[in-house]
């Protein structure tokens, strides 16, 4: 069994910054990717940013500059730090862990950014 506990959400204002982190816990023996989704409603959840075991990044292309992704491998943590968050950045964000056995989500944690 993994678990994954996401932390870091809510209400900010346009502009602001958010810090969320993910922590997986369970049958793990070593993470591949770990990354960020969001679904914004009535629409597709999309990857925001993605990083490799070997600490290579990529972002969605409205991600890039404002958003930066990280990982503690030593506590199995992936961080997204997000900022100049814009109104269109409102959704629910998902941590996605990629071992070698399959794929595992978050709950999802809802940031919401007002104008």
């Amino acid at each position: 069994q993994v678990q994954l506990v996401e932390s870091g959400g809510g209400l900010v204002q346009d502009g602001g910054s958010l810090r969320l982190s993910c922590t997986a816990s369970g049958s793990i023996f070593s993470i591949n990717a770990m990354g960020w989704y969001r679904q914004a409603p009535g629409k597709q959840r999309e990857l925001v940013a993605v990083i490799t075991s070997g600490g290579t990044t990529n972002y969605v292309r409205s991600a890039k500059g404002r958003f930066t992704i990280s990982r503690d491998n030593a506590k199995n943590t992936v961080y997204l730090q997000m900022n100049s968050l814009k109104p269109e950045d409102t959704g629910v964000y998902y941590c996605n862990i990629h071992l070698l056995v399959g794929d595992y989500w978050g709950q999802g944690t809802q940031v919401t950014v007002s104008s």
